[in-house]
This record gives C-alpha cells, sequence and structure tokens, in this order.
C-alpha cells in the first residue's frame, strides 16, 4: 500500500512540495448529475425560476469555485489556471454537470475539476430549492486525468 502524500512520517498533515516537480500541461476533467423532478426540468427549461437562468449561473459558479480551491481545501497549491469549462445541460433525470481545467504546471488540477462540478450542483440546487425539495446530487467524480 502506498504512503499518504499528505502526511508526514508523524502522520501529520502537510503541503506536498512540489517545488523540483517539471512543469507540465495538466488537464483534469470531472462530471456529476443532480436528479430532479419532471416539472423542475420544465422549469429550468422554460427559464421560469425568479433566481434566473440555472444552467448559466451553474456554469459561472463553477468556474468561479476552481479558480478558488485552495481557498476551499487546506492542502491545495495555488495554482494558476490556463483555462476552466463548465458545461451544464438538462438530461431525462435532471442536471449533468462536466468540467475540464488546464493549467501549465507542476501538479495535477483534479481537485479543480471536482470542485466546480460540486459547486455547479449545489447552484442547481441552490436555485432550484424552492420549487423541488427532493433533488439528489450523485456520482461526482473524476473522469481523465492527463500531463503532456
Amino acid at each position: 500500500m502506498e504512503k499518504l502524500t499528505h502526511t508526514d512520517n508523524k502522520g501529520r498533515a502537510v503541503m506536498v512540495d512540489v517545488g523540483d516537480k517539471e512543469t507540465q500541461l495538466r488537464i483534469a476533467k470531472a462530471s456529476g448529475h443532480i436528479s430532479i423532478a419532471s416539472e423542475t426540468i420544465r422549469i429550468i427549461e422554460e427559464n421560469l425560476l425568479k433566481k434566473g437562468d440555472v444552467l448559466t449561473f451553474s456554469q459561472l459558479a463553477g468556474i468561479t469555485a476552481a479558480k478558488k480551491t485552495s481557498e476551499l481545501i487546506p492542502l491545495c497549491h495555488n495554482i494558476v489556471l490556463d483555462n476552466v469549462k463548465v458545461d451544464a445541460f438538462i438530461d431525462s433525470t435532471g442536471v449533468k454537470i462536466m468540467s475540464e481545467v488546464r493549467c501549465s504546471g507542476k501538479t495535477g488540477v483534479e481537485m479543480e475539476a471536482l470542485t466546480a462540478v460540486s459547486v455547479a450542483l449545489l447552484t442547481v440546487y441552490d436555485m432550484c430549492k424552492a420549487v423541488d425539495k427532493n433533488m439528489k446530487i450523485d456520482n461526482i467524480s473524476l473522469t481523465e486525468k492527463t500531463k503532456k
């Protein structure tokens, strides 16, 4: 079994030192889903929520969240991101969110991609909670990680 990277030999939390790593193009993709009622889907499609356009706001929230990941997760590095894409679309059971985060750096952007999806889904939840009390966020996962 491999050792956890965020603990020292005494089990205390530490930030990983990436100073000696090579700068590379790093890409991470993530996705997640929120199940919502069919009537809520209709309301989103027709843009009838008083709070505004659910899909656009969720995309913007996801992008903002990716940029602030190191402020939310204590041991994440503050990374200069080259690009963040967040897509939100309706499917037959709710809203699916997908993110892609890119940077030229010494550490990966998995947490940024996952944070983008999570906050985008939470934004859908927040915007729809007045009309749908049974929403369920699920299947948040990293779908791809590459470095070149």
